[in-house]
């Protein structure tokens, strides 16, 4: 009897172990393709850039590299823990706020002022 209780508990582990160890790596494939199409968005996001001049180009750029920053922030967060859930919303923040200054760049003067405090604040910088 005893015998046949071992038998059932190592197999109970060994399945749980293989499960596991399954899931880690559906949780790194995904990650990896995750990762290769946010590179594939990036360089499609940054080929639209190149006719556009001046300030224009320096918005399409930083927003491309805003979508590729966030989507690798996700990408991470979807794979660990909380704490990077928090770090991947703090990286689309800081790129969302430099989105928005790469924005008020094209204003002048006071409009400008006006644009940089509004982007200060929303993005609580």
């Amino acid at each position: 009897m005893k015998k046949i209780i071992a038998t059932c508990i190592l197999t109970a582990a060994a399945f749980g172990a293989h499960s596991l160890a399954s899931a880690a790596d559906a949780v790194k494939s995904q990650y990896k393709a995750d990762v290769a199409a946010a590179d594939a968005d990036y360089k499609t996001a940054k080929a639209k850039c190149k006719p556009l001049k001046g300030n224009e180009e320096d918005v399409c750029n930083k927003e491309a590299k805003a979508a590729h920053e966030t989507a690798i922030a996700d990408a991470k967060a979807k794979r660990k823990t909380t704490d990077a859930n928090k770090d991947a919303a703090k990286t689309t923040n800081d790129a969302d706020y430099s989105v928005a200054k790469e924005k008020c760049d094209a204003l002048k003067g006071a409009e400008q002022d006006k644009c940089q405090t509004a982007a200060k604040a929303k993005y609580g910088k």
